[in-house]
């Protein structure tokens, strides 16, 4: 049966968890998907583990045009989320243009990054039939604004204002909130404050899903490894082990430990 936004939902009422995986091409998008990954992400982190940019911000539209027909031509079942690229949607009607592509290319679900900003947008592209999920907390391309990968929300007042934005953005039509590296308490509270499913990474156990990169989680991410990623290639002997074992330890809310989480 495939997952939908209304299985992902049935999950959070359930109290049970999701699991999510990067996947960049139609290889690994069969091989996540078969495993019984629930969500798909097309990340714009491909700039990062493909490309060889020190970024998400040099990635074009046509890229993830590319990346996501590839993703679609392996899946089985899977949910498909899609990363709008960075000043893809800065306006409305720019948004809705290039949301159209992404959905036509493959995706059941477009993912953007920014705060309460954002609320016109996600109304127009729900009210025409798009899916969103909204981005908080690190948002990626908007790191030269924070300066740099840091953990947000640890202020009283920033945390309080995150969960504002997510309120608002679930009642603009947002389908999903991603959360990512923000205190695990913060995450807790922002999860159970809104009915729409809530995705981590770095984000702590409280949410109802998590998404790890897929490279990070078969440990081949050169570079130092962050510290929400655990390599689930130690202790399997394949990649398919390795992706069940990460979907097992989600499930299981055995992933993320508490060493995996910020306070």
């Amino acid at each position: 049966m495939p997952t939908t936004i209304q299985s992902l939902k049935a999950c959070k009422e359930a109290g049970e968890k999701f699991a999510v995986i990067t996947s960049y091409d139609a290889t690994f998008s069969h091989v996540v998907a078969s495993a019984g990954v629930e969500v798909i992400l097309v990340g714009d982190s491909l700039g990062m583990v493909l490309q060889g940019h020190d970024s998400t911000l040099p990635v074009t539209m046509e890229q993830m045009i590319y990346h996501t027909e590839a993703v679609k031509r392996g899946n089985q079942g899977a949910l498909i989320m899609a990363d709008m690229p960075f000043m893809s949607y800065a306006t409305p009607e720019q948004a809705l243009e290039n949301a159209a592509l992404l959905m036509q290319a493959g995706a059941h679900l477009i993912k953007i990054e920014g705060g309460d900003w954002l609320c016109e947008t996600i109304s127009m592209l729900s009210e025409r039939g798009i899916p969103v999920c909204a981005h908080l907390g690190l948002t990626p391309q908007s790191v030269n604004k924070l300066g740099g990968y840091k953990v947000q929300g640890r202020e009283s007042a920033d945390a309080e204002a995150m969960i504002a934005h997510a309120i608002a953005q679930e009642q603009a039509g947002a389908d999903v909130i991603l959360l990512e590296c923000v205190p695990s308490d913060l995450a807790g509270r922002l999860t159970q404050s809104i009915s729409a499913p809530v995705i981590g990474i770095g984000a702590g156990p409280g949410t109802d899903g998590q998404v790890l990169v897929l490279h990070d989680l078969l440990g081949i991410t050169p570079g130092r490894r962050p510290k929400f990623v655990k390599n689930f290639m130690e202790g399997s002997d394949s990649v398919e082990g390795a992706i069940k074992a990460y979907i097992e330890a989600v499930k299981s809310g055995q992933f993320p430990a508490p060493e995996h989480t910020f306070s």
